[in-house]
């Protein structure tokens, strides 16, 4: 008696399957993303982000050899957290008065889109 051959039959089975399972559905149109107020003022960064440009351009200059942004990154929070409170006052200072210019702008921002001259939705981008 012969066996017959069980993987080739199996083989033909899969591909009888897939020939009938795998139909493909038609792509479906991506939704457009509306961009929320275009015009609105962007939140100004924090006095560790002053401090973090300052830093990189020195750090930078003392260590050439050094590229990667995350060693960088990590030296420059390491010194944010030993420096005291009087040597990070220069950033929030500058922080502060970002913080106000945008609460400004905002203000401005509020008022001209409750006055309607903020349209709600900007025009499509592609």
């Amino acid at each position: 008696m012969t066996r017959p051959n069980t993987r080739q039959s199996s083989r033909e089975n899969q591909t009888k399957k897939l020939s009938t399972t795998t139909t493909l559905k038609p792509k479906k149109k991506q939704k457009q993303k509306k961009r929320d107020g275009a015009d609105k003022p962007k939140k100004p960064p924090t006095a560790f982000f002053y401090f973090l440009e300052d830093f990189r351009k020195t750090f930078q200059e003392q260590n050439p050899d050094i590229k990667s942004m995350r060693d960088i990154g990590k030296a420059c929070g390491e010194k944010w957290k030993t420096m005291t409170y009087e040597e990070k006052v220069s950033y929030y200072d500058i922080a502060t008065e970002k913080r106000a210019e945008f609460e400004k702008a905002m203000a401005a921002y509020v008022k001209r889109k409750e006055s309607g001259e903020v349209s709600e939705e900007s025009e499509d981008y592609d």
